[in-house]
C-alpha cells in the first residue's frame, strides 16, 4: 500500500509539472504573437470565405485590371506595326500583312462577305465536339474517380491516348468517316475529352467523404447521391475541364477545317491564301483570336458564377 502511494504521489507530481510547462509555453506563444508587427510580411489573414490573403498583397481594381489590359494590347499593335510598317522594308512581303490593311479588310469582310456564315460553321463544329466531350468524359471521369481499380486499369491507356497529337488522326479519321464534318468532329472529340475527364475523375477524389457518409446515413439510393452529392461537389472541376478543352478545341478546329470541308474558318484562310489575299487572310487571323479571346472570357465568367 505505502508502494502504491508513492507511485500514485509521483505521478500526480509529474502531472502538475507538465501542465505548469504547458501554460508557460502557452503565454510565451501568447506573448510573441501580441508582439508582432501588424505590417509583417509574414503575417497572413483568413477571408470568411476561408481564402489566405497575405498582407501587403493587394488586388487590383476592375478598372486598373482594364487599364492594364487595354495597355498590353496596345503594345501588341505597336510591335506589330512596327514589324510591317517600319522595320519592313518598302514593297517587301510584310508590308501586305500590316494593321492597316488588316482593319480594313476584316470591316469589309464583317459587312460585305460570306464570313459570319464560315464564324457561325465553325461554332457549331465547337459546340458539337465539346458537347461530344462531355458526353463521353464526364460519365468517364465519375467511374474513374469513383473506383480505383478502373483508374489503375484505363489510367496507362488514357495517358498514351492524350499524349498522341489530335492531328495525327486526321488521314485516318479521313479513311474511316469519309470527307466531310463527321471526321472533324471525331478530332475536336478526341483532342476535347482529355481534360474534361482528367478534371472530373479529380473532382470525385477530392470530394470530402463526410458528404458520401451523409447521403448513406439518411439512405439515400446511388442516384441521389449521384445528383445531389456528387455532381455538385465535382462541378467546379468540370467547369474547370471545359475552359481547358475550349482552348485545345479552339487550337485543333483551324487545322482540323483544312481537311476537306467547304465552310469555316480553316476553310476561309486557305482560300485566302490561294486567292494571295493577304490581308484577308492577317483579318482572319485577327477574328480567330477575337473569338478565341471571348470564349475563355465566357468559361471563366461561367465558373465565376457558379462560385457565386
Amino acid at each position: 500500500m505505502a508502494q502504491a502511494a508513492q507511485a500514485a504521489q509521483a505521478a500526480q507530481t509529474v502531472q502538475t509539472e507538465r501542465t505548469q510547462r504547458t501554460g508557460h509555453t502557452e503565454r510565451t506563444g501568447q506573448t510573441e504573437h501580441a508582439g508582432q508587427s501588424p505590417q509583417s510580411p509574414s503575417v497572413a489573414s483568413t477571408t470568411p470565405a476561408g481564402r489566405t490573403v497575405r498582407a501587403g498583397a493587394g488586388s487590383l481594381g476592375l478598372g486598373a485590371r482594364c487599364a492594364l489590359g487595354l495597355g498590353g494590347l496596345a503594345a501588341l499593335l505597336a510591335l506589330w506595326w512596327l514589324g510591317t510598317d517600319v522595320l519592313s522594308p518598302a514593297g517587301g512581303m510584310a508590308r501586305r500583312f500590316s494593321p492597316g490593311a488588316t482593319f480594313i479588310s476584316l470591316a469589309e469582310l464583317l459587312t460585305a462577305s460570306d464570313l459570319p456564315m464560315h464564324i457561325l460553321v465553325s461554332l457549331r463544329r465547337i459546340g458539337v465536339g465539346l458537347g461530344f466531350a462531355l458526353a463521353i468524359g464526364v460519365p468517364l471521369g465519375l467511374a474513374i474517380g469513383s473506383w480505383r481499380r478502373l483508374e489503375a486499369t484505363v489510367s496507362p491507356a488514357m495517358q498514351f491516348l492524350r499524349m498522341i497529337s489530335p492531328l495525327s488522326w486526321m488521314p485516318i479519321a479521313v479513311m474511316v468517316f469519309g470527307v466531310g464534318d463527321d471526321p472533324v468532329y471525331f478530332l475536336l472529340t478526341f483532342a476535347a475529352v482529355w481534360p474534361i475527364v482528367l478534371n472530373t475523375a479529380a473532382g470525385v477524389q477530392q470530394l470530402d467523404p463526410r458528404w458520401l457518409q451523409l447521403a448513406q446515413s439518411v439512405a439515400a439510393t446511388r442516384w441521389e447521391t449521384l445528383r445531389s452529392v456528387i455532381l455538385p461537389g465535382v462541378l467546379g472541376h468540370i467547369l474547370t475541364g471545359v475552359r481547358l478543352a475550349i482552348g485545345i478545341l479552339w487550337i485543333v478546329l483551324v487545322p482540323c477545317e483544312m481537311l476537306g470541308v467547304s465552310a469555316g474558318m480553316g476553310y476561309f484562310i486557305l482560300d485566302t491564301r490561294d486567292r494571295l489575299a493577304y490581308s484577308e487572310l492577317m483579318a482572319m487571323v485577327l477574328m480567330i483570336g477575337v473569338l478565341g479571346f471571348l470564349l475563355d472570357a465566357a468559361a471563366r465568367g461561367l465558373y465565376r458564377y457558379w462560385r457565386g
